[in-house]
């Protein structure tokens, strides 16, 4: 059986950087960054104070307000990214069987704010005080179990949690089921929302998150020589999958194509990377084979880029050794993490977006606050400014605790 070809045909994004995907776009390319200071609670005894907080969101811009209470913050964050999606794809009136559209999210913690309210409760007042509404707003499959109720899609329901991959895995997934004749339409993409004490904490105690609290704009630095951890992000991006023919067939605006996938673990460490990028290496490959291209026909990755000391010198590694002599003498890579945080289980779609972006604007998000590269960083990663770039072929990486890898690769629309 022929392959389809899948294409993107609509984008939603809520992120530290903006609430649409043109104010998300308008700050990427202008080296904005969406770090500040943690609103949401008090944090004075904590050692990283600061994160990339969604600003000015008001769930019931999207949602009924008696519906509020029932969701989490990642649930209603991807109802918010979902609307712009629905509507940039024209979907009000489309022609598909329910049976054949489906959701799949990537979700790397879900509802951690919910279960760590209610576990309060229980401690004060005993386990009356426990809402019945606390499981399905906790469970992270109602993440895409409530965008198929908002749209009525019928297909594939689920959700992808293999941690910061999550989200590439779930395009990834989303593209094979079409591409197979599976499924017609997919609603893929992330949403995080693990800016909480605990999520906080957790990664606090790891001592895996940026401190640089009194410069929260500066903190996110991937592949500098001064990066002392991640900075945490939250959020929603949502993307629409078509077979190409079918988007054709029903006058959808293309807006990119995903023409490739790769996966891998690492089998090496829990939370580490491969020193040597190998995991790294087996997903670009195989995703650049899925593509049918040849290393030197991308111009541009989107680097996983996390500002940690192991993932940037070995991520660094593995482009080299897929990429060859092309990677110092013709690819351009930058890190969006520099800017909008990590969105942890969501990360993979924003930067996925901002992959279409690029190839439809013909210009590279820089990668903000790269002063001087670290050992082991000596790529061309688009340092501080944007770049004009006609790029055919794109690629966006995530790795993850576990040793998980994903690599998608995303083409300008032809």
């Amino acid at each position: 059986m022929t392959k389809r070809r899948v294409v993107i045909t609509g984008m939603g994004s809520l992120s530290p950087l903006g609430s649409t995907v043109a104010e998300n776009w308008d700050n990427a390319v202008n080296g904005r960054s969406g770090i500040a200071p943690i609103t949401r609670f008090d944090v004075s005894l904590f050692a990283t104070r600061i994160a990339g907080e969604l600003k000015n969101f008001d769930p019931v811009t999207y949602i009924e307000p008696k519906e509020v209470k029932k969701l989490d913050l990642f649930s209603q964050f991807a109802l918010g990214a979902s609307e712009e999606a629905w509507q940039s794809a024209k979907l009000e009136n489309h022609p598909y069987d329910p049976s054949m559209m489906g959701c799949i999210l990537g979700i790397g913690v879900g509802g951690l704010g919910t279960l760590e309210k209610y576990h309060g409760a229980y401690m004060e007042g005993g386990p009356r005080k426990i809402s019945p509404f606390l499981i399905p707003a906790m469970i992270s499959n109602l993440g895409p179990g409530n965008l198929g109720i908002k749209y009525g899609l019928k297909g594939v329901n689920y959700a992808i949690t293999s941690a910061c991959t999550s989200a590439t895995h779930a395009l990834g997934e989303a593209y094979r089921m079409i591409a197979d004749g599976l499924q017609d339409l997919i609603v893929a993409g992330g949403t995080e929302a693990a800016i909480t004490p605990i999520g906080i904490g957790g990664f606090c105690s790891m001592k895996a998150m940026s401190t640089r609290n009194e410069e929260p704009l500066k903190a996110s630095r991937p592949f500098d020589k001064d990066r002392d951890g991640f900075v945490m992000g939250e959020g929603s991006t949502i993307l629409v999958l078509e077979a190409l023919e079918s988007a054709e067939k029903r006058g959808a605006t293309i807006l990119a194509e995903i023409s490739g996938y790769g996966f891998s673990c690492d089998a090496y460490h829990i939370t580490s990377p491969s020193p040597d990028g190998q995991g790294a290496v087996q997903c670009m490959s195989m995703a650049l084979r899925s593509a049918k291209l040849a290393p030197e026909q991308v111009q541009y990755v989107n680097a996983h880029g996390t500002s940690t000391e192991f993932n940037d010198a070995s991520e660094t590694a593995g482009i080299k050794k897929v990429f060859g002599s092309w990677a110092t003498n013709g690819l351009v890579v930058s890190s969006t993490k520099s800017m909008t945080g990590h969105l942890l289980g969501a990360a993979g779609a924003i930067e996925a977006l901002l992959c279409v972006k690029a190839i439809q604007e013909e210009m590279v998000p820089p990668t903000i606050n790269l002063d001087n590269p670290g050992e082991g960083c000596d790529l061309d990663y688009v340092p501080h400014t944007a770049r004009p770039l006609k790029i055919q072929h794109a690629i966006s990486n995530s790795f993850g605790f576990g040793g998980t890898n994903a690599t998608v690769v995303i083409s300008r629309a032809s």
